[in-house]
């Protein structure tokens, strides 16, 4: 069995748990990360700096283009809690930073192309 074939059941997905991923930390030291703020490398060269786990790099990676949190997520594959922890270790060392924090709008609604389009969406599953 090939070594990357230990780590991967075809029917279960990755058999590595989450919080093996965080090392049990269930938040990022500091502030949070809200689901559609929109995080970004800031250009600092990781160095020896980023004495993380390959998950941490490949966040990084992803940071590349300004990303909002939640499609972060998405797009690795990666339960929202560990991308949040993830984040919080890469903003600590310097290496991401918050670019942009919408703020939900309240009491307004979306247009209705939006709303039609998670309609569709949803009908689709």
């Amino acid at each position: 069995m090939a070594s990357s074939e230990r780590w991967l059941d075809r029917k279960a997905g990755p058999l590595v748990r989450p919080y093996a991923m965080t090392r049990g930390r269930t938040r990022p030291e500091g502030e949070g990360f809200e689901l559609i703020a929109v995080v970004a490398a800031t250009g600092v060269p990781p160095g020896d700096r980023l004495r993380y786990s390959p998950d941490h790099a490949r966040v990084l990676r992803a940071c590349a283009r300004p990303v909002p949190v939640v499609e972060l997520s998405a797009d690795l594959g990666l339960p929202i809690g560990v991308v949040r922890v993830l984040l919080g270790d890469l903003r600590d060392e310097g290496l991401i930073a918050v670019v942009a924090e919408v703020e939900p709008a309240r009491g307004r609604r979306p247009p209705n192309g939006v709303l039609r389009e998670v309609l569709n969406g949803l009908r689709a599953l």
